[in-house]
């Protein structure tokens, strides 16, 4: 029985331009799960060539690609033959360049991933989405499908859909007060593409960016990918210490709304002090409006860009937290100088993002029902806010003291004595409770002792029970 008989072949149409690619990946497979034992000789390409009735140049390429990956050898005068494995696990994990500069892996940026089921998850950054109008969606975003099938198939504008640009900014001057045009407001992949996108346009190497510590650790990887210097600046009850942003920063990044992981706004005289330092200094201001939907009973505060009057601000916001992290849309609103660059790099980058999407967003925008998914989602994290301030104050008044807040989707709550933390979260998880430390967020670990709390993932009537088991879990 020939080789090709043997593995049951299934090669492309002789005209198909995919013979040589078939080829190869089938006997490669054949080589890794060991249908073609170590040692073998393969078949001579004339052999092979005509058993499966196509050229021997196709053969000879796929040979050749086999022998270039490590998988066989070819031996004067003998063929070609597989090679054992132990020859081939040298390869196997191969080294980078050592010229390459491979950036470590961040502290704190796959907590929310996807993994075990708790019985309370209390961590942060996840939105409800049990009460998302799924059929809402559903119906608009089929409305937009049909749309599309009646216009011509072509990319769309790297900036975005022109009528979500639209609806951001409309929806922006309403809910935030922010006077914007469509044009500035750049559509992106999440809110990770657009601190990415800023990086790349306005960052470099030695270029020194200030960001909060605690904070988002993704905003750092952004910027240090560009090869910038990152300066950490403490916050504190009233947000970002400002007096310790050095004065050669020329990016600064800050979540003044809601600051991740802390919870806490930039008071009015802080945003003033870092609007003054900005103009003195001619830095940007890259401000990530985290959590500042979620508002409870008082004003969010005006935002630094909307302050600023002076064309150095970046306002990033997303639709992750108010709608659904699945959605991955987001935007930057960038000064005019700024967005030919943005929409440039956009393009480079990935050339827009998913129109159909962008669509039906726009016009869940346009009709009211974002706004009205956030006030209900706004009365429901009050309420739930309000029952984890309860049970905190019943169950750990004296293990954890809660920062100030006025808002957002998560709370901080600081440890009373220097227990263990790490082995509290471990012990707590044992218990089925997930809690974040608030040292996976910063660059200085041991400044800032605590849990960052979130309200997304746990119902109101399971609060109670999950403090109290966070309680019990605590080191004696």
């Amino acid at each position: 029985m020939g080789l090709a008989s043997a593995l049951s072949l299934q090669l492309p149409p002789p005209a198909s331009g995919r013979l040589r690619t078939t080829l190869h990946a089938q006997l490669r497979d054949a080589i890794r799960d060991g249908r073609i034992e170590a040692g073998e000789q393969l078949p001579a390409s004339r052999r092979l060539a005509a058993e499966i009735g196509r050229s021997r140049n196709s053969v000879v390429a796929a040979y050749d690609r086999l022998i270039a990956e490590g998988l066989a050898e070819a031996r004067a005068g003998a063929g070609v033959f597989v090679l054992p494995l132990s020859a081939r696990e040298a390869d196997s994990d191969p080294a980078p360049p050592r010229w390459l500069n491979v950036l470590p892996a961040l502290q704190g940026e796959a907590t929310n991933s996807p993994g075990r089921d708790y019985r309370f998850d209390l961590r942060p950054g996840v939105p409800d989405t049990s009460e998302f109008p799924f059929d809402i969606w559903g119906r608009l975003t089929g409305r937009t499908l049909r749309s599309f099938s009646r216009t011509s198939p072509r990319y769309r504008e790297p900036a975005g859909h022109p009528a979500l640009r639209e609806a951001i900014a409309r929806h922006l001057a309403f809910s935030r007060g922010l006077s914007c045009s469509a044009e500035q407001v750049i559509v992106t992949a999440g809110s990770q593409q657009a601190l990415d996108l800023i990086a790349r346009c306005f960052a470099g190497p030695g270029r020194v960016v200030a960001v909060e510590d605690p904070g988002y650790p993704a905003i750092r990887g952004a910027f240090s990918a560009t090869g910038a210097q990152i300066a950490a600046v403490p916050v504190d009850e009233s947000g970002l210490v400002v007096a310790r942003v050095p004065e050669d920063a020329r990016i600064i990044c800050v979540t003044p709304s809601h600051q991740f992981p802390l919870g806490v706004p930039l008071s009015a005289a802080r945003r003033r002090m870092l609007l003054k330092l900005a103009r003195r200094t001619d830095a940007i201001i890259v401000e990530d409006d985290f959590g500042g939907e979620f508002r409870f009973n008082v004003s969010p505060g005006e935002s630094l860009y909307r302050l600023d009057g002076h064309g150095r601000g970046f306002f990033v916001g997303t639709f992750s937290l108010s709608m659904l992290p699945a959605l991955r849309i987001a935007y930057v609103v960038a000064p005019n100088w700024a967005v030919p660059a943005l929409s440039e790099a956009r393009e480079a980058l990935d050339w827009h993002g998913p129109a159909i999407e962008q669509g039906a967003l726009a016009a869940f925008i346009a009709e009211g029902h974002l706004a009205r998914h956030i006030r209900r989602m706004r009365r429901i994290y009050a309420e739930r806010r309000l029952e984890l301030l309860r049970a905190l104050q019943a169950h750990c008044a004296e293990l954890l003291s809660p920062m100030r807040g006025t808002g957002g989707p998560h709370l901080a709550a600081m440890a009373r004595s220097d227990c263990d933390l790490g082995a509290w979260q471990k012990s707590a998880a044992d218990q089925g409770v997930a809690v974040d430390l608030l040292d996976q967020y910063a660059a200085r670990p041991g400044d800032y002792r605590g849990f960052a709390l979130g309200l997304g993932l746990i119902p109101t009537e399971s609060i109670d029970a999950a403090i109290a088991s966070l309680a019990a879990s605590a080191p004696a």
